[in-house]
């Protein structure tokens, strides 16, 4: 049993390490150097960054490498409760040492930037420099005017279409879904097409531990208070309540709605022929 643990912890330790590194990577990448031009390259790598996580680590854990994801398993009875602490705590820190990474190989370009830009870190103009960590609804690089409450919906939908794209991908009763092979790679797919989405409002966090665990490393490495800028408690219910509410939403759905759906025997089809 203590063995089985182990394998499970070291899996999603190692897989949400190596998703956020890659991820707040390419933030850091785009931020620093004006690479990644577009919200669609950096949700790529994103996308790409969960594809080979899942690879990496599948046969250790489930492959969660989400708190919202590993709640909304449990709610719709694919894992036991019991198992919900550790999986969290091993994304969380899997989360921290990945962003603790970024900030260790960028440290010095992170300088120059902020002695180029005037940036002193800690007070609310290094939010610029912050957001290479954790995500802010109140983005300084985009012009779209994001409320709390808009803030919360957008991450609440986003990680609902996430958690429920993730069981119609994987469940048995879904006859169309793609093999296990190459699973990971739609679900990869699909996390890049809601960041296009989700980005521009919230810059897309639809992981806790994603959020979390590299902000923490903000906080420790000087940027302080302007690593959690949000007097009102927008860090919490933006990026860590709203995307467990999504989750367990689109866990609620499935099993109530879509999988006795996908299980009631279908009606032959009655289309004519070049009918849609």
């Amino acid at each position: 049993m203590r063995a089985v643990v182990m394998k499970e912890l070291i899996g999603e330790l190692l897989g949400t390490f190596v998703l956020v590194l890659f991820g707040c990577g390419s933030v850091a990448v785009a931020v620093l150097f004006g690479e990644y031009g577009s919200i669609f390259q950096v949700g790529a790598v994103w996308g790409m960054g969960v594809t080979l996580a899942i690879y990496l680590t599948r046969h250790l854990s489930c492959a969660h490498l989400n708190p919202a994801v590993t709640i909304a398993m449990a709610v719709s009875r694919r894992m036991s409760f019991r198992s919900v602490p550790k999986y969290l705590a091993a994304q969380l820190a899997g989360a921290f040492l990945a962003g603790l990474t970024v900030y260790l190989l960028f440290s010095p370009s992170i300088a120059a930037y902020e002695s180029a830009h005037g940036v002193v870190r800690g007070t609310a103009e290094s939010v610029q420099t912050a957001r290479m960590f954790g995500e802010f609804y109140h983005n300084p690089s985009s012009i779209a005017v994001v409320s709390m409450p808009l803030a919360m919906g957008a991450e609440a939908f986003g990680t609902f279409l996430l958690c429920l794209l993730i069981f119609a991908l994987t469940e048995g009763c879904n006859v169309g879904r793609p093999s296990s092979t190459v699973a990971p790679v739609f679900i990869g797919a699909a996390v890049t097409s809601i960041i296009c989405l989700i980005a521009p409002l919230t810059q897309a966090g639809l992981n806790p531990a994603r959020d979390f665990g590299p902000r923490l490393v903000a906080w420790i490495m000087g940027w302080g208070n302007a690593a959690f800028p949000d007097s009102s408690g927008g860090f919490f219910f933006v990026y860590i309540l709203s995307p467990v509410a999504g989750g367990i939403v689109a866990a609620l759905f499935f099993l109530h709605i879509l999988e006795p759906a996908m299980k009631r025997t279908s009606a032959p089809c009655r289309c004519k022929k070049g009918e849609a």
